[in-house]
């Protein structure tokens, strides 16, 4: 018999909650798992999926016009902010229920409610149960950083922003990253008049600079608005309920909505991470190559560590820290070349290095690019144009990064990443047939 109530239990039902719940106990260990709020996490709850299903509907607005092109006699059309929504929550519900259904066919015990740590083996449960387990998993996500300044109340964040009672008319978004990018590519396409307002000069720090410039002379020609260098000085309710939101550097715009799209900061206030004496690095849970933090017994994956915050990425987390806890297989996860999307509009695509720091990294490099008007845009009437670039190392050839900007390239990026990561070369991609005619087919006719 055990000395412990568990084997493991896991604080967070998130995707690398989950993942490392359901393995652990396929491996024969009994497992429990306490959810505070829904089963799934950020990106299934109120993250990625329900966003990206916002941008599913987003897209109708192009198409129905584009539609006319191709021959078909479409109506003008309204849009309903209400049945979208209401179709969306319905699908993280059902979502919700095969989370759940899996941790239940693993006969893994489900708490819904509140934990946190009283020691390295012992938790307390918002009911004040308190149980024992030889391994604790933390795997609590990250949460919306909202900026401290007077107004700050008034506005919302991702959290909140798929439950509106309506579409606002007029919306500002604080921040430049790719969830502001992709929110304001969203609510555009919605008829909303968009404002990015940016603390610094440039948006999606980290991608390629050409591949971002791109983005924001696409966007610019959508009508989306850029205010760059201003940062939050105030939000100022008005008595009709709208906002005039007061920013550095420029005259103070006027808005129905505030969105903080600011950030995440690893969700791990009032765990008791302390009690344990589990070390923290930069606010979040320092750990080791397994997951592991400086407490044997207590380990960590997800957002909540300071590594990759990215939902695929907590999943292998939660599967290595399973296969090597429980499965006798020790793993790690290769941080190396993984792939990322920012589902803007259109979307981008991106693996390995950007030029910048291929630069810095290999000195001599070649750089190769696609610049052209998609077939599709064209008999559509619409000048946009995609951008595809290969980043190779000039003394080898491998290529060492690709980037995209152009409708579905992150479905073409995916399959493309796994050249980058086998380390293949330029002749390679050059050496492979083109499949005709498709966008794919740019990157192995690249020069």
């Amino acid at each position: 018999m055990s000395d412990y109530d568990f084997d493991l239990f896991v604080i967070g039902a998130g995707s690398g909650g989950v993942r490392a719940a359901r393995v652990s106990a396929s491996y024969g260990a009994k497992v429990a798992v306490a959810e505070e709020y829904r089963v799934g996490g950020t990106c299934v709850i109120r993250g990625c999926v329900p966003k990206k299903m916002l941008v599913y509907g987003a897209h109708f607005a192009e198409d129905l016009k584009d539609a006319r092109r191709f021959g078909w006699n479409v109506p003008d059309c309204t849009f309903d902010w209400n049945v979208l929504r209401d179709n969306v929550l319905a699908d993280v519900d059902r979502l919700e229920g095969l989370y759940t259904q899996t941790l239940d066919n693993n006969k893994v015990t489900v708490f819904r409610e509140r934990a946190t740590i009283e020691g390295p083996n012992t938790l307390r449960l918002a009911s004040g149960q308190t149980v024992t387990a030889k391994y604790i998993l933390v795997a609590t996500g990250a949460w919306p950083q909202v900026p401290d300044f007077p107004g700050a109340e008034h506005g919302i964040t991702s959290n909140e922003v798929f439950h509106l009672e309506t579409l606002p008319k007029r919306v500002v978004i604080f921040g430049g990253g790719y969830i502001a990018n992709e929110f304001a590519g969203i609510f555009n396409e919605f008829s909303c008049n968009v404002t990015l307002a940016v603390r610094g000069d440039q948006i999606l720090r980290g991608y390629d600079s050409q591949i971002v410039d791109r983005l924001l002379h696409i966007s610019l020609s959508k009508g989306i608005n850029f205010r760059f260098n201003a940062p939050p000085e105030r939000i100022e309710k008005l008595e009709d309920g709208s906002m005039l939101v007061h920013v550095g550097g420029g005259a103070p715009i006027p808005a129905d909505m505030v969105l903080f799209a600011t950030g995440r900061v690893p969700n791990v206030k009032g765990l008791g991470l302390d009690k344990a004496g589990v070390e923290m690095a930069r606010g979040a849970i320092k750990v080791d190559g397994y997951s592991k933090t400086n407490v044997d017994s207590i380990y960590a994956v997800g957002d909540v560590t300071d590594r990759i915050q990215l939902t695929p990425v907590a999943i292998r987390e939660g599967q290595a820290f399973a296969d090597t806890v429980f499965g006798g297989t020790p793993r790690t996860v290769d941080y190396g070349n993984v792939p990322s999307a920012v589902f803007s509009h259109p979307p981008i695509g991106a693996v390995g290095l950007s030029e910048g720091e291929a630069r810095n990294s290999y000195g001599n490099i070649k750089v190769y690019t696609s610049d052209f008007r998609p077939m599709k845009n064209v008999l559509a009437g619409r000048n946009e144009r995609s951008l595809y670039k290969m980043i190779c190392d000039a003394d080898s050839g491998k290529v060492v990064g690709l980037h995209m900007i152009s409708p579905d390239a992150p479905e073409i990026l995916q399959a493309a990443a796994i050249a980058v990561k086998a380390g293949l070369t330029k002749a390679d991609f050059d050496d492979t047939v083109a499949l005709h005619p498709s966008m794919a087919e740019e990157l192995v006719l690249m020069r």
